[in-house]
């Protein structure tokens, strides 16, 4: 696919599936109302979870250094940890089974 054509995926796959990812990271992000985050982390943790939740191809360690890596580079200093965070949380309930490099036991 395409790098296009796989924005277009992620970008409307997340709008399809925005009340649940938004309630997801809400859930998981601890004393952050998703209105307050940074408009970088907010659009990072979407797609992420995004990629999380309905793109099983994409391997868990890649779905988040790839979101941290982008918070490192365009969002706060805090960003990269709490975004890193926030999306290991996430993956735990999305991808059970699983650790942080995707990996099963």
């Amino acid at each position: 696919m395409s790098p296009q054509a796989y924005a277009a995926e992620l970008a409307l796959g997340v709008e399809r599936h925005r009340e649940r990812i938004d309630g997801l990271i809400s859930a998981h992000a601890i004393d952050w109302a998703l209105e307050r985050m940074p408009v970088v982390d907010r659009a990072l943790a979407r797609m992420a979870t995004y990629e999380l939740g309905w793109s099983p191809d994409v391997p868990t360690s890649v779905v988040i250094s790839e979101a941290v890596e982008l918070a490192k580079a365009y969002s706060t200093d805090e960003s990269s940890g709490f975004v890193n965070g926030l999306l290991a949380a996430i993956a735990g309930e999305l991808r059970p089974g699983e650790d942080k490099l995707g990996a099963r036991p």
